[in-house]
């Protein structure tokens, strides 16, 4: 067996249209999540890119493998598998399209080749989809006699949002500059707005002065049709060649993205749905057509089911489940009870869901002044804008003990003294300093 793995980076599930999005974003999912499993609770338990996309090589928790931060000082363990070299081993090809060793050298780990399309870019988040294409197209043709696991990251979706022109206007038909629109007015009061309309936003508006931010979230919708038609000609690639049948495509998300909900503008920090509900979609041999999961899953059973679908031996270090039972219906019972992920980046948080119920816990106060405990009822509140922390103590406090006894558990079954994020601490909670006006796009 073949396996396909896509990435489509900075993807929220509630903005794909087959998760029940109000605007068509992505038809060619749709129909192709028919042909195969979508799971429906998917979320990652660290965010944003290098905590997710560790956790999805290695199969265990950010607070085992110790990246919990984007651009934090720990390094990955050597002696911590990741499923690539486990495939090579076992004869796989490997194959990355992809710019991630540039932040971390570790993700190249397992790899025989590793292709960069945005090697010549300053700003490698800006490569589209049609360059990613472009290499992988021509390796898939060139290897398709060979058994092959290739990963191919698309970052159409992640900021700058620069759809290519024949996809304006599609999810927004009014102007960018309404004077009687302050939708936008506290995005300018963040030290990055002036950056950005200084920057990309100069594509839209003269003086880059966006005035209405559904405008900008229709730019991120424009990506992720974008992306969509990319994904699109890439798995067509499968069946022109004939290997259809024989590859099994996972497509996924590290992370989704804040389009102003909780007053955060455009990025991915904050443990609310919107940054770590995300989507999946299985699609090959042995996968029934037209299923959905609706238990809880995560980012660690990824590398525990590419193994198992290419017949390989799970290390019993890895701490994620397969999702094999579940795709053929052997198994329709929870394999979790609860979810636990965390943020130690722009903010410094765990979160537990359980229950319906979202319960949030700051280590370190952040930019926003959010309160340092929330607890939200995803049934009847799935914004989460009414935070029941203070209306039910009791509920609230035992959602935090049972997160701390997870947190003490774990630590202590590691032989570590310290909650990785009281240890390292948010790496970037002066965020807004990342990002320099000089014009990258």
């Amino acid at each position: 067996m073949n396996i396909l793995a896509i990435a489509v980076d900075t993807l929220r599930a509630d903005h794909v249209s087959c998760y029940g999005y109000k605007y068509k974003t992505t038809p060619f999912l749709d129909e192709y999540a028919t042909r195969g499993v979508r799971f429906e609770n998917f979320y990652a338990p660290g965010i944003p890119t290098q905590p997710s996309f560790t956790t999805f090589y290695t199969g265990v928790h950010p607070i085992t493998h110790q990246i919990v931060a984007h651009g934090g000082k720990v390094a990955l363990d050597r002696k911590i598998p990741v499923f690539t070299e486990i495939l090579q081993k076992a004869g796989y090809l490997t194959c990355a399209i992809d710019n991630l060793w540039k932040m971390k050298p570790w993700f190249t780990r397992g790899y025989e080749f590793y292709i960069d399309p945005s090697a010549r870019r300053e700003y490698g988040q800006t490569v589209d989809c049609d360059t990613q294409n472009s290499r992988a197209i021509p390796w898939l043709r060139e290897h398709k006699r060979e058994r092959f696991f290739l990963f191919v990251h698309y970052w159409d979706p992640h900021t700058p949002y620069i759809p290519p022109e024949r996809y304006r206007g599609l999810f927004y038909q009014g102007k960018p500059f309404e004077p009687n629109n302050h939708s936008m007015d506290d995005f300018y009061k963040r030290a990055y707005g002036p950056a950005w309309a200084k920057s990309w936003f100069t594509r839209y508006v003269p003086d880059g002065h966006i005035t209405n931010a559904d405008f900008v979230k229709a730019l991120y919708d424009e990506e992720i049709r974008y992306v969509d038609e990319g994904i699109k000609k890439l798995i067509g690639t499968l069946k022109e060649e004939g290997i259809e049948k024989e590859t099994l495509v996972i497509i996924f998300s590290d992370h989704g993205e804040s389009l102003t909900e909780h007053g955060i503008f455009f990025d991915h920090h904050g443990l609310y749905e919107n940054n770590i509900h995300v989507p999946l979609i299985m699609v090959g041999p042995n996968v029934p057509r037209g299923r959905t999961i609706k238990q809880l899953v995560q980012h660690t059973d990824l590398a525990p089911t590419i193994l198992e679908a290419a017949q390989v031996r799970i290390p019993e270090s890895m701490e994620g489940k397969s999702l094999w039972p579940l795709i053929s219906g052997e198994k329709n019972e929870p394999i979790y009870d609860k979810l636990i992920t965390e943020e130690s980046t722009r903010m410094c948080k765990w979160a537990m869901l359980k229950d319906n119920y979202k319960f949030i816990l700051a280590r370190e106060s952040d930019y926003y002044h959010f309160p340092p405990r929330e607890l939200y009822d995803l049934n009847s509140d799935p914004e989460e804008k009414n935070n029941l922390a203070e209306e039910k103590p009791s509920l609230a406090r035992q959602y935090e003990e049972e997160l701390e006894d997870w947190i003490e558990q774990r630590i202590r079954r590691l032989n570590r003294k310290l909650d990785p994020l009281k240890e390292q601490g948010a790496s970037m909670p002066y965020w807004l300093g990342w990002i320099h006006p000089r014009k990258y796009w």
